[in-house]
């Protein structure tokens, strides 16, 4: 979900954290905060119908704190998972079967969209597949209460009370507060964008005027490409192939010695980036057609004698989407078998 990458970019949360409050950092109520976040939505032009139907009986939902006070905090063991088990379970046979039937409905949208920016077919439904199980799992949360809540509790109130903000705006398009539900830390829809995402990147792919990524299955396709086009998805490139490597080869020697400033423990796993032919050099061998010219990393997540991977920069804005290795592979894996 979009929202994880935005949570690693804001820093580690604490383990322990003190009791929910009564009352805001501030010593705000709940009621008196909602006026402010209120007042900042009619300055940057929200109705005032929009912001009475969607704060109608609005109270702060303790379940929301809690949840997001369980998140975890910044890792602190050097061992990682296995990657294979958590592929066994999100790459499985109710999944592409899932994955191949939505692309056959969709058939004609995708083709237009395909077109349009760029993005295989395949990849865009593996990712709504991950994200709602095809629109299956969106979430039950009032969007309005869970993002009020959060801004109110005040850990993140910057981001939160902007999100609230930025609901409203989605709102004001003619929006049921019912339609609004989302996850509780405030993604929606199909794909599941934050609303500031939305009001960004949402796009029409049925052509009626509306980006309605709740329940239109075309414009949520067009509104994951439009995000993939944004996050620099390179037209005619894989996400990567499995690779062979010969006996003995020391993937460790080839790590990156880069710290990325987001999501480093995702990214210093890969090798650092060479061409296809440097790699050839080594002795490292993709398994399917790669231009010899094409950067890669390699990856091999689960260590000697597992499998291995070259990863295009196209893997890179999957991670975009989720930061998380398990995430981008088993996205990748599935769009590959949905192709298949």
């Amino acid at each position: 979900m979009i929202f994880r990458r935005l949570l690693a970019a804001l820093g580690a949360i604490a383990l322990s954290l003190p009791a929910i409050p009564a009352q805001a950092k501030e010593g705000l109520s709940f009621d008196a905060y909602l006026q402010l976040l209120m007042a900042r939505a009619r300055a940057e032009g929200v109705g005032e119908g929009t912001l009475q139907r969607m704060t109608a009986g609005l109270a702060p939902n303790y379940r929301v704190i809690e949840l997001d006070r369980g998140q975890p905090g910044a890792p602190t063991s050097t061992g990682y998972p296995p990657l294979a088990p958590y592929i066994a379970s999100h790459v499985d046979a109710a999944r592409i079967r899932g994955g191949r039937d939505a692309r056959a409905s969709w058939s004609g949208s995708l083709r237009a969209i395909e077109r349009e920016y760029g993005v295989p077919s395949e990849v865009l439904v593996a990712i709504w597949g991950h994200e709602t199980a095809y629109g299956a799992v969106k979430g039950g949360f009032d969007l309005s209460q869970a993002l009020a809540t959060l801004a109110w509790e005040g850990r993140r109130r910057e981001l939160f009370s902007s999100e609230w903000v930025a609901l409203m705006k989605v709102a004001d398009k003619g929006y049921s507060r019912g339609e609004l539900k989302g996850s509780w830390a405030g993604a929606f829809g199909n794909p599941q964008f934050l609303p500031s995402v939305y009001l960004r990147l949402a796009a029409d792919g049925n052509g009626d005027g509306r980006a309605d990524i709740m329940n239109n299955g075309a414009d949520a396709l067009a509104s994951i490409a439009n995000y993939f086009r944004d996050a620099g998805w390179r037209t005619g490139q894989p996400w990567g192939v499995r690779a062979y490597l010969p006996s003995g080869f020391d993937v460790a020697a080839h790590r990156t010695r880069i710290v990325a400033p987001v999501c480093s423990r995702v990214h210093e796993r890969h090798s650092v980036y060479k061409t296809v032919a440097d790699w050839r050099a080594l002795g490292v061998q993709p398994q399917r057609a790669l231009d010899e010219n094409t950067l890669v990393t390699l990856f091999q997540p689960d260590g000697p004698g597992t499998p291995a991977w070259l990863l295009t920069s196209n893997y890179r804005v999957i991670l975009e989407y989720n930061c998380s290795n398990y995430y981008a592979m088993s996205v990748g894996l599935l769009a590959d078998e949905i192709a298949n």
